[in-house]
């Protein structure tokens, strides 16, 4: 048996860091993927969302009404928007996903509070995501306490303690709080963006491994000819994802599904031919299978962290959300939540699908670029 060589072994792991060197993707992934989960998870996660879009109804305006709306807001739970006139324009805020609150202040509010009517104020919450808004609720009572013992005086703070009002908070859309019911739609944005993309890419640079791919780039064929013939296949393998998806959304986890079919048959067959091209871009980029796994493990972890499927969008500071508007998931997270929990038509996800359209568009023209510059 032969003597341990350090210059046999200095002699292979020489050869290693020029490998190393030559794989500018594999090690790019190596030294970049853990800064940015470092500053995704440092600065951009946040599970205790801050200043959450909020309508008011005021219809009493008097001191003590005012002293509970500037609570709120110096909580820094709330940012108050404008105000809304009426409940259904409260509601169709809500559903619309323009706020998270409308706090409506009933007429002749502080004259019931000084009869010790014991009048309500509504606190109407979008409860599709309970991680969002429950810290939120839970400290209207501290703020509605705060509220009483700086602008009640004389006979009316002595009695403060038996509290001569009460918040009433309606969760909508998720009354139950129940976390399945805001992750489990979500999670199909997740699924979707995983499967497509990386069978896509891996699909793709397997030909040029095998060397299928240079008889394309012999024939006549068009880039975009290649790009529609590569991803239609798959769109299949998305529907049928879907498809199981739904019945174990339905059967498995009652999650309901309230909003138009059509609404979400064009938002999620625009998401799969996103996540195809984007698995289509990936290949141009990638020489092996194994870099064509990295790169699209890169792109799912914004996914993940980033859309809003993990941790509230809202909470998010301004360039993480800015980050986030590029990710395809963000867009479809809502359209699936609106659509599913909220009984969103075609017209209420117009916004959602004109962003999947604008990053298709992107992604498409980039592909077909790089495609080119693989034929020289």
């Amino acid at each position: 048996m032969s003597v341990f060589s350090f210059r046999r072994f200095g002699a292979v792991l020489y050869k290693e860091f020029i490998q190393m060197r030559r794989d500018r993707i594999t090690f790019a992934m190596m030294i970049g993927l853990p800064i940015v989960q470092l500053m995704l998870f440092g600065f951009a996660i946040n599970a205790d969302p801050r200043h959450l879009p909020t309508l008011v109804e005021m219809a009493d305006n008097g001191p003590l009404s005012r002293a509970v709306v500037a609570g709120m807001r110096n909580s820094g739970y709330f940012d108050f928007r404008g105000p809304v006139a009426g409940v259904a324009a409260g509601e169709e805020a809500l559903r619309r996903g323009e706020a998270n609150f409308v706090v409506v202040i009933p007429r002749n509010f502080e004259r019931d509070v000084v009869r010790g009517l014991a009048p309500e104020i509504l606190v109407a919450a979008d409860a599709s995501d309970p991680s969002a808004t429950g810290g939120a609720v839970a400290a209207l009572s501290g703020i509605v306490s705060v509220a009483i013992s700086e602008t009640l005086e004389g006979p009316l703070r002595a009695g403060a303690g038996a509290q001569p009002f009460s918040v009433v908070v309606h969760r909508e859309y998720n009354p139950e709080g129940k976390t399945s019911t805001n992750i489990v739609p979500g999670l199909l944005a997740i699924i979707l963006s995983m499967t497509m993309v990386m069978i896509t890419a891996v699909a793709i640079v397997k030909e040029s491994e095998r060397g299928t791919m240079e008889m394309l780039i012999a024939t006549p064929v068009r880039p975009l000819e290649v790009m529609l013939g590569k991803i239609l296949p798959y769109v299949f393998v998305g529907y049928v994802q879907t498809l199981v998806f739904l019945l174990a959304a339905r059967v498995v986890f009652n999650v309901p599904f309230e909003g138009s079919p059509l609404a979400f048959f064009v938002g999620f067959n625009l998401f799969i031919i996103v996540n195809l091209a984007l698995g289509f871009l990936i290949s141009t980029a990638a020489r092996n299978q194994m870099q064509a796994m990295q790169l699209s493990f890169f792109t799912i972890l914004p996914s993940i962290l980033l859309s809003g499927f993990m941790f509230p969008f809202a909470g998010m500071p301004g360039w993480a959300q800015f980050i986030g508007m590029g990710v395809p998931a963000t867009h479809f997270l809502l359209i699936v939540r609106k659509v599913m929990l909220k009984g969103g038509e075609l017209g209420d996800v117009t916004q959602e699908l004109g962003a999947l359209g604008i990053i298709l568009a992107v992604i498409s023209i980039v592909a077909m670029l790089r495609y080119r510059q693989t034929l020289d």
